[in-house]
């Protein structure tokens, strides 16, 4: 553990010069700032550096407004603009987790420094959200129970309960599509979450969970590989900050390895990465001092700064391929699985995981031995298979009822047009043969995986104002993997659609008798199928009441909207009036 001087001497290392405005926490660094105090402290650097602006976007669910602050070199603050100098944008994010607030306070001295000092990069951006989750900063208290201070803090939770951290395809807080419009609006090529980690004790101040390699776009992942990452561990490294990837145990300790943790959509960094965009999420070591937790964050996001600055010309280059990439590529993964006979060795600093009787149970419990530090090496088990490849069709198509699915779309600088007149287009549907749901609520949703489809041509009556989305365009990511149900995070596995899992109509048994028997009779083919379900299917011989299910389910009158998914798959080009 660092000693007081050596606390002492990391604030001494960046407390700002004579006169600069200063922040609560370089105050007494056993706090975190309210949000009365954050807001006030942005407010006045506003009115006294041109090279900043503090912008106003949306309602958050508390009422309150999401805010931004750009800081910008020359003075420019139009994101288009801005893209045709050919410059840079950075997004930093705070306080999505308001418990974890380094990155608040962090972000208060970098952005006072960069102006005080006069060094924001010429070619680069630097966007900064606050506050996120305004409603869990106002909401103060000690819930953090397994973190080494500050004295209070915000809640995990925001004002409907959420985390927002899993709100990012669902989009059920005005947080998440406030964020949402300010990320497509300034279209970053870099972000960073900054976090909190929870678990294992070790030596490491600092953790990362970098973008899945093998989910990133491929442009993007050789340059994040083989120069961004090992640059930005070497940086900080040799700021007394060595990090560590995430630890995300394989058993209950880390000397037994690592998994690489899996963003899918959901989260932050899964939701940049549908945009080619690459996203840091650093996690300090939550039994780490508050200071020392602080200053790591601050010089991550210096070097990563730093690297942007570096790189600038490249970065721009390796987006605008992954996007081209992406605008033409035919098949997506729709889930991935972790290889657990692929792994590398990573030199690890940890502490002797031992056991001894709980003085609250009486039975062995675990804790780790800080006067026993180790280092050797560890598996790190980061390569993940693609699972479901989904070959995209030329265009999706859908009906208008289906409106927060467009509102996203549209959130996302999705490319959408309508139909100008009704008409019957021939449509590949799928019908829901089979899910598996959650038994209990997950963020206020019942979550579906394992799903299996069918598929059917047919004529689909559409309807004037109907909506279609082709495929070639850069935002295929997001729209692949939020309208093909299969994926793991798509709009059906977050309930979206369930309306369609509902029968309309049904039969009362008595009087289907009669109907049924005429149908079987009509339809000799329709008997002998009768037959065959009987020897294969037991329940259904011993059942008069299935039998006659089975009947009407293979009649004209039973729904084909039934278990029918509603966004339709037009799979060549067809001939459509559209505004």
């Amino acid at each position: 553990m660092f000693s007081r001087f050596c606390i002492l001497l990391i604030l001494i290392t960046y407390f700002p010069m004579a006169n600069a405005q200063i922040s609560p926490y370089e105050k007494d660094n056993a706090i975190t700032v309210s949000y009365q105090e954050l807001m006030d402290y942005y407010r006045l650097l506003d009115t006294k550096y041109v090279q900043m602006q503090l912008l106003e976007y949306g309602q958050t669910d508390i009422g309150k407004p999401l805010n931004l602050i750009v800081l910008s070199a020359d003075k420019i603050f139009d994101p288009a603009q801005i893209r045709k100098q050919n410059k840079r944008i950075i997004l930093i994010n705070n306080g999505i987790h308001p418990g974890e607030p380094e990155g608040i306070d962090a972000s208060m001295i970098l952005v006072r420094d960069l102006l005080e000092k006069n060094s924001i990069p010429k070619n680069v951006v630097i966007c900064i959200i606050p506050i996120y989750n305004v409603d869990g900063m106002l909401n103060r208290g000690q819930s953090r129970v397994n973190q080494n201070g500050p004295e209070s803090y915000g809640f995990r939770g925001n004002y409907q309960n959420l985390d927002l951290n899993r709100d990012f395809i669902k989009a059920d807080s005005r947080n998440s599509r406030v964020f949402q419009m300010i990320f497509n609006t300034w279209q970053p090529e870099v972000f960073i979450d900054n976090h909190t980690s929870n678990g294992a004790d070790y030596q490491y101040i600092m953790t990362l969970i970098a973008p899945q390699k093998d989910k990133l776009n491929p442009v993007l992942s050789e340059y994040l590989s083989s120069r961004m990452l090992p640059d930005l561990y070497k940086k900080m490294k040799s700021s007394n900050f060595e990090m560590t990837p995430y630890v995300n145990n394989i058993e209950e300790t880390p000397d037994s390895g690592i998994t690489g943790f899996l963003e899918t959509p959901r989260y932050s960094t899964g939701y940049a990465a549908l945009h080619n965009t690459i996203g840091f999420m650093p996690e300090t070591h939550m039994l780490k001092s508050y200071p020392q937790r602080v200053e790591g964050t601050y010089k991550f996001m210096e070097h990563v700064i730093e690297i942007v600055k570096r790189d600038a010309d490249l970065i721009a280059t390796n987006k605008q391929k992954a996007d081209a990439d992406v605008r033409a590529q035919v098949s997506f993964p729709l889930q991935w699985t972790l290889d657990d006979r692929s792994f590398s060795l990573f030199r690890f600093k940890g502490y002797m995981a031992k056991y001894k009787t709980s003085e609250v149970s009486g039975i062995q419990r675990l804790y780790y031995d800080r006067n026993e530090p180790y280092e050797k090496d560890i598996r790190i088990f980061d390569h993940y298979i693609p699972l479901d490849l989904i070959k995209k069709p030329f265009a999706y198509i859908i009906p208008q009822s289906w409106q927060k699915v467009i509102d996203l779309m549209l959130l996302n600088n999705v490319q959408i047009q309508r139909l100008v007149s009704d008409m019957e287009i021939d449509s590949e549907m799928y019908y829901i043969e089979d899910y598996k749901t959650v038994n209990k609520p997950f963020e206020g949703h019942y979550l579906h995986s394992q799903v299996k489809l069918r598929t059917e041509m047919q004529s689909v009556k559409y309807y004037e104002g109907d909506y279609i989305i082709y495929t070639d365009q850069v935002k295929n990511r997001y729209i692949v993997e939020t309208l093909e149900p299969q994926g793991v995070d798509s709009f059906f596995a977050w309930n979206f659609f369930d309306s369609v899992l509902g029968q309309k109509e049904h039969f009362s048994d008595y009087v289907f008798e009669d109907e049924a028997a005429r149908l079987l009779k009509q339809d000799p083919e329709l008997m002998v199928r009768l037959e065959e379900e009987k020897k294969i299917n037991p329940e259904l011989l011993q059942s008069p009441s299935a039998q006659l299910d089975w009947v009407y389910r293979n009649s004209k009158h039973y729904e084909r909207t039934h278990m029918r998914y509603p966004v339709g798959r037009l799979i060549s080009p067809a001939k459509i009036e559209l505004n």
